[in-house]
């Protein structure tokens, strides 16, 4: 029987799941290994750098340029301790971060940039960067986060009003020079619940207006002493609130930038989030983290775009993996990250999936990113459980860059590999009887960016032809019975 396949949007889900992916607490892990763990790939991808070209020592890392044994804080450095930003002016493109960004993309997700700048660069420097960003598709970049904070390099070296001023000022020159970025705008907000306005509302409030995304940083607990100091019962590093706190408070700040937005909606995330397993412990860390996910299920109002988890890897405990202390290569999966791989296949936090007609083949697919994508969905026949699945691509398929789906796991098939073995999905869900499964299929740009073709949509589209389909190898008995 011929194969048939149909057409497949990848659209928004009712709240986007981020992972942060490396900052000053830890390194960045490749994202085949992320698949592996996680079984899906998130909406985005959240890398943190900084970018302080006019400081001595720059692009040293600032604890290796200006390391010091006086140094009791993680921000006590001259510029912010992130990985640098290898772009802007003179950059190189061919360093970091554009090599992960493009192993973000890749894998199916779109770039989320957090980015600490001098508010003291020039225009050259910030139009330099936001050409960097044209080829990385629907990029997300969040300048100077934590922005009504104290302990960036941004706000020693500014009043309030010059930061916010500068994230406006940024923002043009991004909406001018690179369309196909959103910035994000994450300030305070509403930090007490008695509290009428954000923090430095006054400054901050023609930000609220110009920025494309709102957002907050919340963590339920969070030890700010780490890595100097151990949080101790009666300690003054670390804090603790409770999930349901923590969740109002984010509410009422997206309620009041709305208010201040003349009530008009815009997206609202939640850029960091997570408990600290230095305050609670891990396991109590793990199950509050699902109770603040079952708020947002449960709120009727759905004002969360989306959150992103901080972080996959951490040198200390805020994150679904710690490092290992011995091999910073490895590491030790913490009981939060078995929780939050439940979180994001609840179908809440999952893109929304609509089939559409069928499709001739060969056929083009675009590669909007991962709220906006065409695929194909193939639907097959299994009698029982098989003890063989494999996807095999030959000529004209094995050069593709795809993104697979079947039964919630994806895979992923790098440009050159001729054969996905999709027999994980049947060890964890193994078949009782005959059923109808859906091999779904994406094709995001082979290298990770977007060829300027030209056409008025290439910041935001790529395109791929699939000449034929893949062949499908199924068995249901062993080769040999030995």
């Amino acid at each position: 029987m011929e194969q048939k396949a149909y057409g497949i949007h990848m659209g928004p889900a009712k709240c986007a799941v981020d992972l942060g992916d490396g900052s000053e607490r830890g390194g960045y892990v490749n994202q085949d290994y992320i698949l592996q763990k996680l079984g899906r790939p998130h909406r985005a991808i959240s890398l943190m750098y900084c970018y302080y070209p006019l400081d001595q020592g720059w692009p040293e890392r600032a604890s290796v340029a200006h390391a010091s044994d006086s140094v009791s804080f993680a921000w006590d450095y001259p510029y912010d301790d992130y990985f640098t930003y290898k772009g802007g002016l003179h950059g190189d493109l061919s360093e970091e971060p554009f090599t992960y960004m493009r192993d973000v993309r890749k894998h199916g997700q779109d770039v989320l940039l957090t980015l600490t700048i001098d508010p003291h660069v020039t225009d050259e420097h910030l139009i330099a960067i936001a050409k960097d960003l044209t080829t990385f598709g629907r990029v997300q970049l969040r300048i100077n986060h934590e922005a009504t904070g104290s302990w960036f390099s941004f706000n020693k070296r500014c009043t309030y009003q010059e930061v916010a001023d500068f994230y406006v000022r940024f923002h043009k020159i991004v909406k001018k020079y690179a369309p196909n970025v959103q910035t994000i705008l994450c300030i305070g907000g509403i930090e007490d619940e008695n509290a009428t306005e954000i923090l430095k509302e006054k400054e901050f409030t023609e930000a609220v207006k110009e920025t494309d995304i709102w957002s907050v940083d919340k963590y339920i607990t969070l030890h700010y002493g780490w890595p100097y100091d151990i949080a101790e019962r009666g300690g003054t590093s670390h804090y603790c609130k409770t999930a349901e706190e923590t969740y109002r408070l984010a509410k009422l700040s997206y309620d009041r930038f709305r208010y201040l937005n003349g009530g008009n909606i815009k997206p609202m995330v939640m850029s960091e989030l997570n408990a600290d397993g230095d305050v609670t412990g891990q396991i109590r860390q793990a199950s509050m983290m699902k109770e603040f996910c079952d708020f947002i299920k449960e709120d009727k109002e759905c004002w969360l775009s989306g959150f992103t988890m901080y972080q996959f890897r951490d040198d200390g405990r805020l994150g679904l993996e710690m490092t290992d202390p011995n091999n910073k290569e490895v590491g030790i999966e913490q009981p939060l990250l078995q929780e939050y791989k439940e979180i994001i296949h609840d179908d809440f936090f999952k893109p929304v999936m609509t089939i559409k007609e069928e499709m001739n083949i060969p056929v083009t697919l675009r590669w909007g990113g991962s709220e906006d994508s065409e695929g194909i969905t193939m639907p097959i026949h299994l009698e029982k459980n098989p003890v063989f699945f494999e996807v095999y691509f030959e000529e004209g398929l094995k050069e593709l860059n795809l993104m697979m789906c079947i039964e919630d796991m994806w895979f992923y098939k790098a440009p050159g590999v001729s054969c996905i073995d999709i027999m994980p999905v049947f060890w964890k869900k193994p078949l009782f009887f005959a059923k109808e499964v859906a091999l779904t299929i994406f094709a995001p740009p082979a290298d990770g960016e977007n060829e300027n073709t030209g056409a008025s949509d290439w910041m935001l589209n790529s395109y791929t032809v699939l000449p034929k389909l893949p062949k499908i190898r199924i068995r249901y008995e062993s080769t040999e019975e030995c």
